[in-house]
């Protein structure tokens, strides 16, 4: 067999089971072998960056290994983004990505640059393979790569000369996910220590904390001493929803601080790290947090804060069931202006049971905190490493991660333009997603950032690189030109009406809801 075949069938016996691809002239021997693996899906995406963030989405729901097929270089930069959307949330990805020949390489043709270096900007591990026999035992190590660390990026180069070489007939078993170390015994007890004093500590949670048997051992903990209980302010996936623990986020705007952090004097972190701002203050200030509070780690996020939440809550005797639980309300449907108060209801009204939840909705999302504590028990992803256009991308991995599950996509107007080729993928294998364009026709966050910075009168400049409108851009014309079904709400209950439609119907769907 050549080394395409052997690394395709390497890759099926590792368990990956879907390639997100966006191959060219150098992946097509790796394209032939996936004719050859059929256990090895095929989904084609637009744009590299659509491949990237659906693989992201396919990841974190799944909890195993996604796979992605990129030409050169240039694919790999432009499914840079949302990679590192992926490795900030700590999500397993294997990438392939093809180069020249290696004996071409030195002619420097065209399309020549410097793989190796380009990918180490947004992965973890990162090799070559110019020998065919290679092939194999490099996919299988890129494998384990990606599963390191509670989750890794792995980006494998393969250069066309060892894909076309011959290569031996292997089987391989399967690989073994390897646990994360344990906190120390040491850093366990002093955060117990701390968390004996209630209120005035807040358990911090991040990662895989945030979500199944860990977050219930940390409303254990919270229910034995009355700690205040708080996620991390960009969840890579988290429980939310009715049977949930109530639970704070951590605020995104340092000047929020100030009422948040009141009365605390010390953080313990559990898969968190200590909170940083999102961007330089002018007061030279990178924590979000006083200087005053005492920080403590219970686990850090390369660590195994399961276990460790588990030890925490039988070390301070926890209730074996947390008994202050969320529970679902029933909502009427709401009526007049469409806004994000009203979005954030209408959506906490008619999530499904065990419903994904893909949230990029920048500024209409601050209002889903309320509504969605108390909806249908969901999973609810977020924009974990701030590189925006990874909605509707995740939407499209999520659906094909958990076809039987539905899916939402709460997608700001402005960031949704990045990537909004997932539309088409969507269309094409037939996914039960359901997006809420959020369109006010302007990047809002921006608008807030300008009047942080102090430009209380944004003149034409501003305003011409901060708004979507001259022209503005028709959502529902577009979802339809992807073969994607979609309608307009400009009512609250105009809203509630089409969505409650489309998640009564199998397939894609899109709603523009107009915003002021």
């Amino acid at each position: 067999m050549t080394g395409a075949d052997s690394l395709i069938r390497a890759a099926r016996d590792a368990g990956l089971d879907v390639c997100f691809a966006n191959p060219g002239t150098t992946e097509m021997l790796l394209v032939g072998a996936l004719d050859a693996s059929p256990a090895v899906r095929p989904v084609l995406g637009l744009f590299e960056g659509v491949c990237s963030g659906a693989a992201d989405g396919y990841a974190r729901m799944a909890g195993r290994p996604a796979l992605t097929l990129l030409h050169l270089g240039p694919g790999l930069m432009n499914a840079a983004a949302n990679l590192h959307n992926a490795r900030r949330a700590r999500t397993p990805i294997v990438n392939i990505v093809g180069d020249h020949a290696s004996w071409h390489l030195p002619s420097d043709p065209l399309l020549t640059s410097d793989i190796a270096a380009l990918a180490g900007t947004c992965s973890d591990w990162v090799r070559t393979t110019t020998a065919a026999g290679m092939m194999a035992t490099d996919l299988r190590d890129a494998v384990r790569a990606s599963y390191a660390h509670g989750g890794q990026v792995a980006t494998l180069i393969v250069t066309a000369d060892a894909q076309w070489g011959d290569a031996p007939v292997e089987t391989t078993p399967p690989i073994e996910r390897p646990a994360n170390s344990a906190p120390s015994t040491a850093n366990v007890e002093d955060a117990v220590r701390a968390l004996r004093h209630g209120a005035s500590t807040l358990l911090l949670l991040g990662g895989h904390a945030c979500h199944g048997a860990p977050l219930r051992d940390a409303a254990r903990v919270a229910e034995a001493t009355g700690c205040r209980l708080a996620l991390e302010t960009f969840p890579a996936r988290m429980d939310r929803g009715a049977g949930t623990p109530p639970i704070e986020r951590f605020p995104y705007f340092p000047e929020q601080m100030a009422d948040f952090a009141k009365g605390l004097a010390r953080v313990v972190l559990a898969g968190a790290r200590d909170p940083i701002s999102m961007f330089a203050e002018r007061n030279g200030a990178s924590r979000l947090l006083p200087e005053s509070i005492d920080m403590h780690t219970l686990a850090t996020p390369l660590e195994d804060s399961a276990h460790a939440l588990a030890g925490a809550a039988s070390a301070l005797d926890a209730p074996a069931v947390p008994r202050s639980l969320a529970t679902r309300t029933q909502v009427v449907r709401p009526e007049g202006a469409l806004d994000a108060n009203s979005l954030a209801t209408v959506l906490g009204g008619l999530l499904p049971d065990d419903a994904v939840l893909v949230d990029e909705g920048a500024t209409t999302s601050i209002g889903l905190q309320g509504p969605m504590a108390t909806a249908a028990p969901h999973s609810h992803l977020t924009l974990t490493g701030g590189a925006i256009g990874i909605g509707l991308p995740c939407a499209t991995g999520a659906a094909l991660a958990c076809p039987d599950q539905k899916v939402v996509c709460l997608q700001a107007d402005g960031s949704g333009l990045y990537t909004l080729q997932a539309l088409w993928t969507q269309a094409r294998e037939s996914l039960d997603v359901t997006t809420v364009v959020c369109a006010n026709r302007s990047y809002r966050i921006l608008q807030i950032e300008l009047a942080r910075a102090g430009i209380s009168a944004p003149g034409n400049a501003s305003n011409r690189v901060t708004h979507l409108s001259e022209p503005a851009i028709d959502w529902t014309a577009v979802a339809r030109g992807m073969g994607v079904d979609a309608t307009r709400a400009e009512t609250a209950q105009a809203l509630w009406d089409a969505l409650d439609t489309a998640l009564r119907e199998p397939g894609p769907h899109l709603i523009e809801a107009l915003l002021p």
